[in-house]
């Protein structure tokens, strides 16, 4: 079903046409000082297209390794599911992760999170194209919903809690990034789509006015940067300085800003993420890889 005229979908096609399809995976290797045998592994979830999230992160990474005199090696694997088997496998030195992967890696494996933003907060959005003539969740009963996987936290987790409170069932179907559900639910190969209001803002102008949030959730802390129990104190706390640092210059602000942490705060498990303990997403959760 074509929800939108052929002008306008050539028009989103050539604008970010590349981003339609399922990613692959990158590994960018030594990310900072490259003279340095210091090396360690850096990943983020796959929520953006793979290029688009190698944009964003190698300034931020190579700033950071030069000021601590070390390398990363930023990985950015297929899709998030196999992003939660490696974090949760203890594969990575450093991850960038959503909230609930956060509570499962500390439980896991002992990840720590070191640095969230101080002010941003995640909340999960459901978007339905412009002209749909949806209006309210009610609406989506026995439709088809687009989320990124079962376990990404606002976009996935929050939607499917609020949609189960409100007794709506739907066919829930798994399209591996937030840029391919907000494409999919625009050009009408499903009838909604989860989302969060942090990644639907960097989407293309043309893809913001061709979607309409139908639902938006309550706020959460949002992604924190954590650690590895194998990494030691004084590189915790290198990382920490070299990213206070960013804020400093307005170069810096900007490297702040690709990542979305653009005031950056130490984080506490305790305070932050423990209340994820007492939340109830158990009929919710899915098993690590199922799509």
């Amino acid at each position: 079903m074509t929800i939108f005229g052929k002008n306008l979908w050539r028009a989103m096609s050539v604008a970010f046409g590349t981003f339609l399809f399922a990613p692959s995976a990158v590994t960018a290797a030594c990310l900072g000082d490259t003279e340095s045998s210091v090396r360690y592994s850096f990943a983020v979830v796959p929520q953006l297209p793979p290029k688009l999230l190698y944009q964003n992160w190698s300034p931020f990474l190579t700033s950071v390794g030069l000021s601590m005199g070390a390398c990363f090696d930023l990985r950015i694997e297929d899709n998030i599911p196999e992003f939660e088997a490696q974090l949760l496998s203890g594969r990575y030195d450093f991850a960038y992760m959503n909230p609930y992967h956060a509570y499962l890696a500390k439980d896991a494996v002992g990840f720590d999170p070191l640095i969230v933003d101080e002010a941003r907060k995640l909340s999960g959005i459901i978007v339905v194209a412009a002209s749909s003539d949806i209006q309210t969740v009610h609406d989506l009963q026995g439709k088809t919903v687009a989320f990124p996987a079962p376990n990404a936290f606002g976009a996935s987790l929050l939607v499917r809690a609020y949609l189960q409170s409100q007794n709506v069932t739907y066919q829930p179907v798994y399209r591996e990034t937030h840029s391919n559900v907000y494409r999919q639910t625009a050009r009408g190969f499903a009838h909604a789509g989860g989302g969060v209001n942090n990644t639907l803002l960097r989407e293309p102008k043309e893809l913001r006015e061709a979607l309409r949030v139908l639902f938006t959730t309550d706020g959460f802390v949002s992604h924190p940067i954590g650690v590895s129990p194998e990494i030691d104190t004084d590189t915790r706390e290198a990382l920490i300085k070299a990213v206070f640092a960013l804020v400093k210059t307005q170069a810096g602000q900007g490297v702040l800003d690709k990542i979305q942490i653009p005031k950056p705060r130490r984080s506490d498990y305790a305070t932050d993420f423990a209340v994820l303990e007492s939340l109830s997403f158990s009929e919710l959760k899915s098993s690590i890889g199922e799509r």
